[in-house]
């Protein structure tokens, strides 16, 4: 019998190893709702909980437009003919200290209004809980944003890991933030002031669908469900979840009384930014609502709006997460002409902040807590000294 050679001895172990790793996958079972009943699957307990982003919700055809007076008084007590206020906030990551500050320093000149709407996507979902329930809870928003690191956002994985999951990273830590701070007695906050009428939404991705979903936090907060935390938790988890970078988010859901789950991802890989959807005709609920004067939209931008200069290798990483820095820039400025369309379309008041070119600190990690103090710092001065918020996007002419 002839000798095996080293070669062969270590080519045998290298198809050992990965079958072997193969039967090792951390990545969960994923039970996928079947392509037919995608519009159908809905949360179970909580019939109106979410809606696509690019559709008229249910609620609101069904319902809401059908309203009587009366109707509409009872169920919208504390916001019925009176002046509206959305407030709306964008991602950017680290970047939301940004909103933060200026939220904060807005409490503090003493002319924040109690925001009837409130909508975050990505890192803006998870300011959005804080900034709805009002000034109370700016304390917190200014631990969160000047405290944290990147090590309390996620963790990375190792290269095996990696090539055998979902993601670069897992998200713990933000799951552990979460838990501490989105407690179970904020949520029953929520669902209080929800039954008077005003509304919190945060906008998913559902990855296989490929399509915004847009969340009613509130209603789920005042649900029934026994696992409305933990569900409240995964939504926000999902909306700040980087596809590739976080893995995407399990959420359960119901279609013909089977039970599947939906993977969603970062809201930003739908829109950075979203007030309601275009479908709805936003004069119509006004006068249902007979809302006094024009609403103010404010939009908070939690990025740099114009263009900067940067030198470029010819490496594979820089040139791609240059490119996709760009693409998110120039989507966040395209949310904002369509939140413009829409305000001038529906007679509101079109408000915008964002980061100003001039602030020129730069983060030494992701999440640079010395970064993220400056940059709330800078929120809060300007919104404590009277925020001159633009009337209309960045290059729009207003004659």
């Amino acid at each position: 019998m002839s000798a095996v050679s080293p070669m062969k001895i270590m080519r045998l172990f290298s198809i050992t190893l990965v079958v072997a790793l193969s039967g090792c996958t951390s990545v969960p079972v994923h039970h996928a709702v079947p392509k037919n009943l995608i519009t159908e699957a809905a949360l179970a307990g909580v019939p109106h909980g979410r809606f696509w982003g690019d559709e008229l919700p249910k609620f609101t055809s069904e319902s809401l437009l059908k309203m009587s007076h009366a109707e509409a008084r009872r169920s919208f007590s504390g916001i019925y003919a009176k002046p509206h206020d959305y407030l709306a906030i964008s991602g950017g990551g680290a970047n939301g200290a940004f909103g933060a500050g200026l939220l904060a320093g807005w409490s503090a000149a003493g002319t924040r209004p109690q925001f009837t709407m409130v909508t975050g996507v990505s890192t803006g979902a998870l300011t959005a809980p804080f900034a709805f329930l009002g000034s109370d809870y700016d304390d917190q928003l200014k631990e969160i944003y000047t405290t944290i690191s990147t090590k309390d956002i996620a963790t990375k994985q190792n290269i095996i890991a990696v090539a055998l999951g979902d993601s670069l990273a897992h998200t713990e830590p933000l799951q552990k933030l979460l838990k501490k701070y989105i407690t179970a007695e904020m949520i029953d906050a929520i669902a209080t002031e929800t039954n008077k009428g005003r509304r919190l939404f945060v906008g998913t991705v559902n990855l296989e669908a490929g399509r915004s979903v847009i969340w009613n936090i509130g209603f789920i907060a005042a649900s029934n469900r026994s696992d409305k935390v933990e569900l409240i938790h995964n939504i926000l988890l999902a909306s700040a979840s980087i596809p590739v970078a976080f893995p995407p988010v399990s959420i359960p859901v119901e279609a013909n009384g089977v039970l599947y789950d939906e993977l969603h991802v970062d809201g930003g890989t739908g829109s950075q930014v979203f007030v309601y959807p275009a479908a709805i005709d936003w004069r119509k609920i006004k006068k249902v609502l007979k809302v006094k004067g024009k609403p103010n939209v404010y939009v908070i931008r939690n990025s740099f709006l114009d263009p900067n200069y940067l030198g470029m290798k010819r490496n594979l990483l820089p040139i791609g997460m240059r490119t996709i820095d760009s693409l998110i820039r120039t989507q966040g400025i395209g949310d904002l002409y369509q939140i413009y369309a829409l305000t001038k379309r529906d007679g509101n008041e079109f408000n915008l902040a964002y980061i100003p070119p001039d602030f020129t600190e730069e983060p030494k990690e992701e999440f640079d807590p010395a970064y993220m103090s400056k940059l709330f710092e800078r929120g809060y001065q300007m919104g404590i000294g009277g925020y001159p918020w633009k009337k209309a996007p960045p290059g729009f002419i207003i004659h």
